[in-house]
């Protein structure tokens, strides 16, 4: 890969302020400590246009949760392109990848729908509308003031501003 930037997710100060229409976020805010996703998140409303939003997806720790109380902590619950995954991986970070001395696949933190959805508005998004993803995956979709998104990604919000 050849990246045009390289940085953290924590300080985008690389970018001006509301110079990005959007951002995609695969996969990264569960990989931060805790302190560090309200700055992230802060980060990502701070360089967005007012018409702006992010797309954010993250394990779903409520649906992982589950695999656990159901005694499947180290049943394969999907095939990623990585391999198999189980409520292990998904709490703790992929352990293949952690194994071969990659540490920064540890997750560090994990999220609800209306964990996620709130530390969004508190960012300052005016809202976030969520979705549970079918491979115990989580989707935000958190909207800037002038957002004015496809109504086919529109759902309820979970939160917003009051």
């Amino acid at each position: 890969m050849k990246p045009d930037i390289v940085g953290t997710i924590t300080d985008l100060s690389v970018f001006r302020e509301g110079s990005v229409e959007a951002i995609w976020s695969s996969h990264n805010v569960e990989h931060l400590y805790d302190h560090e996703v309200p700055k992230a998140l802060a980060e990502f409303r701070r360089v967005l246009k007012p018409t702006g939003f992010a797309l954010i997806t993250t394990p779903d720790i409520e649906a992982v949760a589950e695999l656990v109380v159901q005694g499947k902590i180290d049943e394969v619950a999907y095939v990623s392109p990585a391999g198999p995954i189980t409520a292990v991986d998904m709490l703790f970070g992929h352990r293949p990848s952690l194994k071969a001395g990659n540490a920064f696949m540890a997750h560090k933190t994990a999220f609800t729908a209306n964990r996620l959805g709130r530390l969004l508005v508190e960012a300052g998004f005016e809202r976030a509308v969520m979705q549970k993803g079918s491979h115990f995956d989580l989707w935000a979709l958190a909207l800037m003031p002038e957002s004015q998104p496809p109504a086919a990604l529109l759902g309820e919000a979970v939160a917003a501003k009051p």
